[in-house]
């Protein structure tokens, strides 16, 4: 039997990496993970006012140099039997185009724009278009949020289009259209020329652009342009229908597989967000909550449509029929931030070493720069290591995880994190314990929240760099969730749920199951909840959650 192969594309928030995957039963034969050069460099990007904001080019780049590296790691002759390619992409993270559905930023008049790039997920500049959008929802007489949880944020599709026009007149005149990049990537590996012929993602739409079968796709041209007149005409450019991520959207064009090393014959899947697809990659099915762990949270589940029925579950990031896995309704939660959240007390520790030891006259700038590189890579491990010799009842220490604002359960980005209990005895590695804490307390306010609702969580399982690679951080998780968590056996489970939905797309599987079936990992490890940390995290949950309402209620309030 002929071997068939195909390709998963995962573009996180830092790098892409792509899995060259035996179709037939998962084997990865091999990976490439590169970095977005541009945005490496820090360009285009104001963490002051949380504008965070990606170039075209660097999606591009990354595709040929991932994608060419891996194929020269397989044996010759693999590229020939590549019969699909599918991406998973960051969401949600838009762009406006121009008529021919090209980023703008691809336009030499907006290659240093970043009002014209991709305006990725974690950007919040658009917290008052979010706003704005929400209290139109609740005076109009549908809630278009009603499927998204019933709170939009300003992670999402239209507040970002909104606040970009409001902010910027060239790419005001010029914008034709909006596009996400895990619908952009797709259209310009199958050629697409025109804005209107672009394949829109169930996904991305359904969770974040209020697109929904029950009101006709997108809500009214009243409604937008209630809202901002600068909106007016953007509803008839765009879509009315969206599809699921397991269907084909067309070719590799001979340009593209000239550029990838490939053949024409390839089948381009549909895109969708990482954490769907990375669902996918790990085994999803009813009951089972995903949590992708990297820099944030995406939790991920599915069910039976009967099960969820005309339940409207609130505080989430949305129920979309079709969105994981085709005929069943997926539902996403997740956090603002959560590896990001260690990674920001480490950059507090390293101002000595970055201010201080690199200024230093007692050493030479290369004795200086490997002494520097040499600590800073020590500050995460040495703390781990600290923080797991304290008990959780030994430290006064209470955190929230709000550094990035609140994802779920209920939106709202303008909050801020706190730190509380602090002495003149508190230790880093006390801190750093809260902090793990922390992250682990919200993971369980979405589970709560999902429970609430009526949703049934019989199993958790851990995705990503963090659940494999940190033992502290999952105990703690199952300590305080009071659950065993099962950890995938990958840490590239995003880019291996896409390429089951390219195994599908090529017809290789009749649907997203069976691709699940055949090609799934298995689990590396299961971690059980440590029966005497049990009942002292269910005392310090009640204290981050009264210290969550203060700071909501009364630092917060606006």
């Amino acid at each position: 039997m002929d071997t068939k192969y195909v390709i998963g594309l995962d573009y996180g928030s830092d790098s892409a990496r792509a899995l060259v995957v035996n179709a037939a039963n998962g084997e990865v034969l091999a990976s490439s993970v590169k970095y977005y050069p541009r945005w490496k460099e820090g360009k285009y990007c104001n963490p002051r006012i949380n504008q965070y904001r990606q170039h075209p080019q660097d999606y591009i780049d990354v595709l040929i140099a991932s994608v060419r590296e891996a194929l020269s790691k397989c044996p010759e002759g693999t590229a020939e039997r590549v019969v699909g390619i599918a991406f998973d992409t960051t969401g949600s993270t838009p762009a406006f185009t121009d008529e021919t559905g090209t980023p703008l930023a691809l336009l030499p008049e907006f290659a240093e724009n970043p009002n014209a790039m991709f305006v990725l997920w974690k950007d919040h500049t658009a917290v008052k278009e979010a706003a704005e959008i929400n209290d139109l929802c609740k005076r109009w007489p549908i809630d278009y949020t009603s499927y998204e949880g019933g709170i939009y944020s300003s992670e999402w599709f239209w507040a970002k289009a909104l606040h970009v026009l409001r902010e910027d007149e060239k790419v005001r005149e010029k914008a034709y259209s909006l596009i996400e990049y895990c619908e952009w990537l797709p259209a310009l590996l199958t050629g697409v020329k025109s804005s209107k012929d672009v394949v829109r993602s169930r996904c991305a739409c359904g969770h974040k652009a209020m697109w929904h079968p029950k009101w006709g796709g997108l809500p009214p041209e009243e409604f937008f342009v209630e809202l901002d007149p600068l909106l007016a005409g953007f509803r008839e450019r765009l879509f009315v229908e969206t599809e699921t991520a397991d269907k084909p959207v067309g070719h590799l064009t001979q340009e593209w597989a000239d550029r990838l090393g490939l053949t024409t014959k390839v089948v381009v899947a549909g895109g969708a967000y990482d954490c769907h697809m990375g669902a996918v990659g790990a085994g999803v099915e009813p009951h089972t909550f995903v949590r992708v762990i990297g820099t944030s949270t995406c939790d991920v589940m599915v069910a039976e449509k009967e099960e969820i029925g005309d339940n409207l579950i609130k505080g989430i990031c949305g129920q979309v029929d079709g969105s994981v896995i085709p005929g069943m309704i997926g539902l996403e939660a997740g956090q603002s931030a959560f590896g990001d959240i260690y990674a920001w007390f480490k950059r507090v520790l390293e101002f000595p070493l970055t201010h201080i030891v690199m200024e230093s006259n007692l050493l030479s700038e290369e004795t200086k720069a490997e002494l520097v590189a040499e600590a800073s890579a020590k500050i995460i491990p040495a703390l781990t290591a600290e923080a797991e010799r304290i008990h959780p009842s030994e430290s006064a220490v209470v955190a929230t995880d709000w550094m990035n604002g609140r994802r779920t359960p209920d939106a709202n980005q303008l909050l801020k994190g706190t730190i509380t209990g602090i002495t003149l005895g508190t230790t880093a590695p006390m801190i750093f314990r809260a902090l793990i804490e922390a992250t682990a307390f919200g993971s369980r306010a979405i589970v709560e929240r999902f429970r609430r609702e009526g949703v049934k969580i019989d199993t958790v399982i851990g995705i990503g760099g963090i659940a494999l690679k940190s033992p502290f951080v999952m105990q703690t998780l199952s300590d305080v969730l009071n659950m065993p968590i099962k950890v995938c056996n990958t840490d590239q489970a995003c880019a291996l749920g896409a390429s089951m939905f390219a195994a599908v797309a090529a017809g290789i599987y009749p649907n997203v199951e069976a691709a699940i079936k055949a090609m799934n990992s298995g689990f590396a490890k299961e971690y059980h909840p440590i029966e005497a940390n049990v009942e002292v995290y269910d005392h310090l949950y009640k204290e981050y959650l009264k210290i969550g309402h203060f700071t909501e209620t009364e630092l917060y309030n606006k």
